[in-house]
């Protein structure tokens, strides 16, 4: 019928009674009033509940941006504490900079077409900045980098991928053997596009686990015999995965390490350019 074609025709469908043709009998034109009182009402939900989501983002991002200054100056300190105790507290620091990371990437993702600039980005940077961001954990967990070849360049958001790659460096650390643990990572070109693969030699993840890494909020038994997961970094990454049209894969073997895989896209792919 008509209404059912206009009702398709709609991306907002709360919007129906506001482009409904007109009621012809009285009982139509009082139920016409009422359903158009309904959307009204709705409408102003909607937009009272935008407006709330875009006050939530703006105040986490002054958070965040505040909360680093007693950040600096408490690193500042431990640079005077003997070496031991410095040793303590800047990995205690590291892991309050990881926890401020995540929020600031979870109030985004929220709205990530107002934070992403795709660009043409040399891979060995994004990789040098993200182990750069993350030296005191790795150092701390006595993590040996290797590289492969990473001399490509790949279209994505540069923070948005260093970030991603953050929260998987810090999971190889969180999650490494006792026994000289390694993460390698290296490039090769498939076709238009580029696989970075990061692997690590740790512990792994259950085989009945892996299938809801990425759910949120789950940590699975290795974050809970650990402690200090929050189930968040691996659902962020998918998140902004998908919005960058970078496919995110991982496969792991229980108690012999865990491989990523993201695959960039080519640029004539890209639905964000």
């Amino acid at each position: 019928s008509e209404l059912d074609v206009l009702m398709q025709g709609l991306d907002q469908k709360y919007l129906f009674s506001e482009c409904a043709p007109p009621p012809r009998t009285v009982y139509e034109q009082k139920l016409f009033a009422l359903m158009r009182c309904s959307g009204r009402a709705m409408i102003g939900a909607v937009s009272d509940a935008q407006a709330s989501m875009q006050e939530y983002r703006e105040y986490i991002e002054s958070w965040v941006h505040e909360i680093k200054t007693p950040l600096t100056a408490a690193k500042l300190t431990c640079r005077h504490l003997e070496p031991d105790s410095r040793r303590k507290f800047s990995a205690e620091l590291a892991q309050i900079e990881a926890h401020v990371e995540r929020a600031l990437y979870y109030a985004r993702v929220k709205s990530p077409e107002q934070d992403c600039i795709i660009r043409q980005t040399a891979l060995a940077d994004i990789v040098s900045q993200a182990v750069g961001n993350h030296r005191t954990l790795l150092i701390q967990s006595q993590m040996k980098i290797e590289t492969g070849d990473l001399d490509f360049t790949v279209y994505t958001d540069r923070k948005w991928a260093v970030f991603m790659l953050g929260q998987l460096l810090q999971n190889a650390s969180r999650y490494r053997n006792n026994d000289s643990p390694s993460i390698r990572l290296t490039a090769t070109r498939c076709g238009r596009q580029v696989r970075l693969t990061v692997s690590d030699n740790g512990i792994g993840i259950p085989a009945h686990e892996l299938p809801r890494v990425f759910d949120r909020g789950f940590t699975g038994s290795n974050g809970r015999s650990r402690g200090g997961s929050t189930g968040m970094g691996l659902y962020l990454c998918k998140k902004l995965a998908s919005f960058l049209d970078l496919r995110l894969h991982i496969v792991s073997r229980e108690g012999e390490g865990t491989t990523v895989t993201l695959t960039f896209p080519a640029k004539e792919n890209l639905t964000k350019l």
